[in-house]
């Protein structure tokens, strides 16, 4: 699963790279975590159309997010026959951009238990974008959330060896397709496969990424230059950090 990434290039370039037409002023984040507002790109009006959304995914149908569990990805080899899901594959898909994500490499059990963190990202630094799915939640109180999750599927070369879920990560030219809203589900799930093993390097990273509240530069520094200071967390914010959420966060509903 992919618990937490990053958007680090300023707002101009992801407006160069998506193409929409606001103006947003997205800080960089280097630790963007689930229930945050996350940036969301969607078809509106003949364009696209940039907005935050909450991510976790949330269907329409629930009455309390309190006995809800947190959906932070969606499996897109069942996506199209879960209930939870099927409508947003059809009608509320869209991009999350990202310039790198985070996966942990669990080794050992009981004391002996270690997570060593990895940072994904392409060798150029540049944009990508999860596919992913949205939904506007309605309160019994009137008011409204959109909520948003990206979809996952197996692992490719460069992901198995940390971990046997893998983001999907469009290719830029099926962007326009994947937003297309007449597109059948046949067509979109064409476009859910992983992404290709040259796409991303994989850099081990220091275990400051384990703790929601870190977010500089420093959480993605390489694991042999990390400071100290971060190479000293507790080992107890790394699992209460890195533990899967309910369901592992796969959306395995119904």
């Amino acid at each position: 699963m992919c618990g937490r990434y990053a958007i680090t290039l300023p707002p101009e370039a992801m407006r160069a790279a998506f193409g929409y037409r606001e103006q947003p002023n997205f800080p960089p984040r280097n630790n963007i975590a689930p229930t945050q507002p996350v940036p969301v790109i969607r078809p509106h009006d003949g364009g696209r159309q940039f907005l935050l959304m909450r991510w976790g995914f949330v269907p329409g149908w629930v009455r309390d997010l309190k006995d809800f569990p947190l959906v932070i990805n969606i499996r897109s080899e069942s996506a199209a026959e879960k209930p939870s899901f099927r409508h947003a594959l059809t009608r509320r898909r869209c991009l999350l951009p990202a310039d790198g994500f985070y996966e942990w490499r669990r080794s050992g059990s009981g004391r002996q238990a270690r997570a060593e963190a990895f940072l994904f990202r392409r060798p150029d630094r540049g944009f990508f974008a999860f596919a992913a799915l949205w939904e506007t939640w309605h309160s019994p109180d009137g008011s409204e959330l959109d909520t948003v999750a990206m979809l996952t599927g197996p692992a490719n070369g460069t992901m198995a060896a940390i971990h046997h879920r893998c983001p999907i990560i469009l290719d830029p030219r099926d962007h326009d397709a994947w937003l297309d809203a007449d597109a059948t589900p046949q067509q979109t799930l064409r476009l859910l496969r992983p992404p290709p093993d040259e796409l991303l390097e994989a850099v081990a990273i220091g275990p400051a990424v384990n703790k929601v509240a870190n977010d500089t530069p420093d959480v993605q520094m390489p694991a042999a230059h990390a400071p100290e200071s971060a190479q000293a967390e507790p080992s107890r914010h790394a699992r209460k950090a890195t533990r899967p959420p309910a369901d592992d966060g796969q959306g395995s509903l119904f």
